[in-house]
């Protein structure tokens, strides 16, 4: 977490009053997207990768607008949609991106979203089970179409020893690999669709790239071993991602230098036809595209000591912050200082009424009063939209979208209203 220091940097101080020039226009909690670096980390991530990747932006990290049409619009490769619901649908179409070209992901797909998704035009889908399938296939029938379909597939392994393991155990997602030989005549012969490829997703936020390189290189063996036993087309092969950028504390995107080269010398052992376009070769990725992209804002409501500790309250907290960092999962427990001088310990804590809405505990902080502006570095994903919005009723943050330092748009997203019953 940035703290706002005395003495910046000539750089540092023109970020510094652009945030205290936004902040005065449109309140705190306040959202900063800087679609510039949104276009550079479209840039770095394609260099990393060989060029006949095709690369799926999940719409889950950040599903504004403006930002996911910056990873489609502009000079450079495109960015395709991978979607888990029918509102992300409407966000990526709202974006731009084409129904055809999504990619909708998900082990809890219903018939209402089915129908939705695919008479809007989705045609690809990843298959998490047998049942999800012919859900899927149920849809694409009444719909007079037929549903092309990656199976998801659940390692019995995995080589990473870093980020969050997304396979190898028992898991909702996927479709447990060594059930294939006995499950693949059904899988085969779903009405409504056609088996084109398969889609891993083994781990999460893997910053080391020898650990991140031995996954996708785990990947390829299997995918190829699947479709030299059990019969698994491989006209498309979606191998996930695992892409790394710090969480709400300061820090770089991981740099994958050596990516390309690995993977094409992989793709060579174990799918060499992979040169002439058989299969087709996906990776994707969320938080990497979009999380050192933003900011967030927040006023300094009140201070406070109890019992010996100091508590800095703040006008946000877990409610515009906090889906995911408030179980846990990804804001670490202590939250490091950019710069500046910190003489004092103690807790950032949003407005909620909970214990639970806590930034960071006992963290080294400078002396800090009511109306000064905290800023959240590297928190262009999971913002808002994982967060607890309606808990409280408390408003929305706004969020606001630059380009060359100039405000783009400015719009906050609606909750808190109870409709009316559209039963007697």
């Amino acid at each position: 977490m940035t703290l706002q220091q005395p003495e910046p940097t000539q750089a540092r101080r023109t970020t510094r009053d652009r945030n205290a020039d936004l902040a005065e226009r449109f309140g705190t909690p306040l959202y900063v997207y800087d679609l510039d670096r949104v276009a550079a980390a479209r840039r770095a991530l394609f260099d990393a990768l060989p060029e006949e990747f095709d690369l799926f932006y999940a719409l889950k990290a950040n599903p504004h607008p403006d930002v996911a049409r910056a990873l489609r619009e502009g000079p450079g490769r495109a960015c395709r949609a991978e979607i888990s619901s029918t509102g992300e649908l409407r966000a990526a179409l709202t974006a731009g991106y084409r129904a055809d070209e999504c990619l909708y992901t998900g082990p809890g797909k219903t018939a209402a979203e089915l129908h939705e998704a695919i008479g809007l035009g989705v045609r690809m889908f990843s298959v998490e089970s047998a049942g999800d399938l012919r859900h899927i296939g149920a849809a694409a029938t009444a719909h007079d179409t037929v549903a092309r379909c990656l199976l998801r597939v659940n390692s019995p392994s995995a080589s990473a020893t870093t980020g969050a393991r997304m396979t190898g155990t028992p898991s909702q997602f996927g479709i447990d690999a060594e059930t294939l030989p006995e499950l693949m005549p059904e899988l085969s012969s779903v009405p409504g669709t056609r088996l084109v490829g398969a889609h891993f997703f083994p781990l999460s936020n893997a910053s080391d790239e020898a650990a991140l390189t031995a996954e996708f290189e785990h990947t390829l063996a299997l995918a190829a071993e699947l479709r030299d036993t059990v019969g698994l087309p491989l006209e498309f092969l979606d191998i996930g991602g695992g892409f790394s950028v710090p969480y709400g504390v300061p820090g770089e995107r991981a740099v994958y230098d050596k990516l390309r080269t690995s993977l094409e010398a992989a793709l060579d052992l174990h799918l060499p036809e992979w040169r002439a376009g058989s299969p087709r070769l996906a990776c994707e990725s969320g938080r990497y595209l979009v999380g050192d992209s933003g900011q967030l804002l927040c006023g300094v409501v009140n201070t406070k000591v109890s019992r010996g500790r100091t508590f800095v309250i703040l006008d946000g907290g877990i409610n515009v912050f906090g889906g995911m960092s408030g179980l846990g999962r990804l804001l670490p427990v202590s939250v490091e200082l950019d710069g500046g001088t910190a003489d004092e310990r103690g807790s950032l804590v949003g407005p909620l009424c909970t214990p639970g809405d806590l930034l960071g505990r006992e963290i080294p902080l400078p002396s800090l009063a009511e109306g000064d502006l905290v800023t959240v570095p590297n928190a262009g994903a999971y913002g808002p939209s994982a967060s607890l919005l309606s808990f409280l009723g408390r408003p929305s943050p706004r969020e606001v979208a630059l380009r060359d330092d100039e405000v783009v748009s400015v719009s906050r997203l609606e909750h808190g209203r109870v409709m009316e019953s559209d039963t007697e």
